[in-house]
């Protein structure tokens, strides 16, 4: 069917979202694949974080700690295969738009859950109503369990399948598709996902990279410790910089520590103008404390300039030159 592109800036409807998190993983020799971890957090956590807009989360699976709350599903019989276990997933959602993915998507973001949502809206694809928006890889295959979907063309596919073969196990989700009017969405970064070792070693690696190290590691301890927040990154970093050269070295994180606890007891929510009216306060006393020291303690003339003592004014012997036995 032809290929829709859906807009870079696009907002997202509501939407639930069907997480598949089963299967065998026998690429990864029976591995637990969903709590593997990449960047220190479990690939099925990574995903969870990329779909948190959706109004509920079901994920088929056995129920195990997530990073957040979630509804759990289980196909039947269980390892009945994917489609059996989307219909599982889906009968547990509500809403019309229904984000589909799998546990092994270690790179999927919040902006790319919103383009495959918005590309749901777009034109009709053929002439008819588009079923379902999914990403494709870099080599322009279909990914169906990185997409959104219309819920009520899913519902009617599916229980036209289940009816044609007397049930959905060992079905194949391209039984599904093929009957679907799709649109793609690109993003070859996107849609990289998890099936044996080497893939999990290089997702390791990518984001150890400089350019990607940093946003991991926020996202990761924000994962850690249960909190939302996005705050200015270059604002701190720079605080810490000038704490760090302006004071001391171990000033840099005890002074964003101190910011963050400021912000989180001002009782203004805590929110990200919170952090920065405190980081600036911070970066200030920072500065007034490195032209203190530049001015070396000298205390201002009348008229400016340091005090010095006169040319031909005594001086008091330090204590050191007062003990030695020449002296005097």
């Amino acid at each position: 069917m032809t290929a829709q592109r859906a807009p870079e800036g696009a907002v997202a409807a509501p939407y639930d979202a069907v997480v598949l998190a089963g299967g065998g993983a026998r690429r990864l020799g029976g591995a637990d694949k969903p709590g593997v971890r990449v960047g220190g957090r479990a690939l099925l956590d990574r995903v969870l974080g990329a779909c948190a807009d959706a109004g509920v989360t079901v994920v088929v699976a056995g129920p195990r700690p997530t990073v957040r709350p979630v509804v759990w599903a289980r196909e039947e019989p269980v390892g009945a295969g994917p489609l059996a276990a989307l219909d599982a997933g889906l009968r547990r959602t509500a809403a019309e738009r229904v984000v589909v993915l799998s546990a092994d998507l270690p790179f999927l973001g919040e902006r790319t859950v919103r383009r495959l949502v918005a590309a749901l809206g777009e034109g009709p694809v053929d002439g008819g109503a588009v079923d379902g928006a999914v990403l494709t890889d870099p080599g322009g295959r279909d990914q169906p369990l990185v997409a959104a979907y219309r819920s009520a063309a899913l519902r009617r596919e599916i229980d036209a399948l289940a009816d044609e073969h007397g049930g959905l196990t060992g079905l194949p989700l391209r039984r599904l598709t093929a009957r679907l009017a799709l649109t793609r969405v690109a993003d070859p970064v996107a849609s990289f996902d998890c099936d044996t070792w080497d893939d999990i070693a290089a997702a390791r690696a990518r984001i150890r990279e400089h350019g990607h190290v940093l946003d991991e590691w926020i996202s990761a301890v924000k994962d850690e410790l249960g909190i939302d927040l996005d705050v200015d990154t270059g604002l701190l970093l720079d605080l810490a910089r000038d704490a760090a050269h302006g004071v001391a070295r171990p000033a840099a994180p005890l002074t964003t520590f101190l910011v963050g606890y400021a912000a989180a007891a001002s009782g203004a929510g805590a929110g990200p103008e919170a952090v920065a009216d405190a980081a600036r306060k911070a970066a200030a006393l920072a500065a007034r404390w490195a032209e203190e020291a530049a001015d070396g303690g000298a205390e201002p003339k009348p008229g400016g300039g340091s005090a010095q003592p006169d040319a031909g004014s005594a001086t008091q012997p330090d204590a050191e030159s007062a003990t030695r036995p020449d002296a005097g």
